[in-house]
């Protein structure tokens, strides 16, 4: 198996989940539980290895005039390529029309969307934490970030003993993290083989959801691979002078992951295994872009849900004005932001958008059939747009990689 390599073993284990779940789904808890242990596995090195990750990276960043630069070209290079992204959705859209004579019969129940429902100056309310030790608890990830980074900024500032000490020992921590995460690793193309199995089972006939939605789906996936497969590879060409194939090939272990798991943030820390140790990128870049990204950067995400919005409108007839359009884009951009890395994130944050425009919230059942195959592919979008992100920063900084 060694000699097999990581990202072929897990699209094997994918193809093998694909056709046990196809053909065997009545028998699917033989082998599911496979999925929940690796993903419970993912999620309990998750924030140590967030916190200890940050913190160090931003302790070796080196000064405050460092971190700022750093900051503003992360922020704005994930802002930058989200717009971009739901740009490129709202053209398809546009252009395809796949709303249009859309079955309305096809809808489903949707339950507990509208509890859920928030302001969206709610959630940037809450990146601030009451109480750190609660966001830790219960996952919180972007005032955990908040709070790691502001640890590590003031571990800057403080005296030497106490930078040297406390450096050293997150520096410490974070090593440790690292080593158990590659031990996790080693599960993950039986982790990704219980996954599929359990939603191929669960999603019942994908043959006949995907005929039926076929339009819709198509104006979704056509969109997302222009993302994957075109702008984001200039991107990385042109402003990171990085070969986007050989990029591709180094982080396609964590990207296979994030399809089948549809997690950003369960796949974090192959993400983090793979682009410092195949990209080369240094962990003071790294371990600031990508916690950041999983949590903000969501490309797919945001490209996504302008899509379904204007999607729901030609279902239900409505005319959105060139006004009404660019408030979707950029609410899309803003509930994104404010989206959890795990599964279905984007429905709950569908409703900012929804609302935005005045349309009703029950059309999110129209997607509901095929929602969970999108994601898989939306998630991988992201991630990608992550490590991108992390490759071309680095190269501004001046570092020389690996791809």
């Amino acid at each position: 198996m060694k000699k097999f390599p990581l990202h072929w073993q897990i699209l094997t284990a994918l193809i093998l989940g694909i056709l046990y779940g196809s053909f065997f789904g009545e028998y699917s808890w033989y082998v599911d539980w496979m999925g929940d242990v690796f993903l419970r596995a993912l999620n309990m090195i998750i924030i140590p290895l967030v916190m200890s990750s940050m913190i160090s990276g931003v302790t070796n960043v080196g000064t405050s005039e460092n971190l700022g630069r750093l900051s503003l070209k992360t922020f704005a290079f994930y802002i930058i390529t989200s717009l971009v992204a739901i740009i490129t959705g709202l053209f398809a859209v546009n252009l395809v029309k796949p709303g249009i004579g859309a079955d309305l019969g096809m809808t489903q129940e949707v339950n507990g969307i509208g509890s859920v429902e928030k302001p969206f100056s709610d959630i940037l309310l809450e990146i601030i934490p009451t109480n750190i030790f609660s966001s830790l608890t219960n996952g919180q990830m972007l005032p955990i970030i908040l709070f790691s980074i502001l640890f590590g900024f003031f571990i800057i500032r403080s005296s030497e003993k106490s930078r040297v000490f406390l450096t050293n020992m997150f520096d410490s921590i974070f090593d440790v993290m690292m080593k158990i995460t590659l031990f996790i690793i080693t599960f993950a193309p039986f982790g990704v083989f219980g996954i599929v199995v359990r939603q191929i089972s669960q999603t019942g006939d994908i043959l006949h959801l995907a005929s039926i939605m076929s339009i819709y789906m198509a104006t979704v996936l056509g969109a997302l691979l222009i993302h994957f497969f075109l702008t984001m590879p200039l991107i990385v060409w042109l402003l990171g002078k990085v070969n986007p194939l050989k990029h591709l090939k180094a982080v396609m272990t964590p990207l296979l992951t994030a399809f089948s798991t549809s997690s950003s943030n369960a796949t974090l820390p192959l993400t983090l295994q793979a682009v410092e140790k195949n990209c080369g990128v240094s962990n003071k870049i790294s371990s600031f872009t990508l916690p950041l990204g999983a949590t903000i950067n969501m490309n797919g995400t945001a490209l996504y849900e302008c899509v379904v919005v204007i999607f729901i409108a030609q279902a239900y007839g409505v005319e959105l004005s060139v006004s009404q359009q660019i408030l979707v884009v950029f609410t899309a951009l803003l509930s994104a932001i404010g989206a959890a890395g795990v599964p279905m994130a984007g429905l709950i944050m569908m409703t900012i958008v929804l609302t935005a425009v005045g349309l009703p919230l029950e059309g999110i059942g129209l997607i509901l059939s095929v929602d969970r195959i999108l994601d898989m592919f939306r998630t991988a979008t992201n991630v990608w747009g992550d490590t991108c992100a992390a490759v071309v920063i680095a190269k501004s900084e001046g570092e020389v990689l690996n791809v």
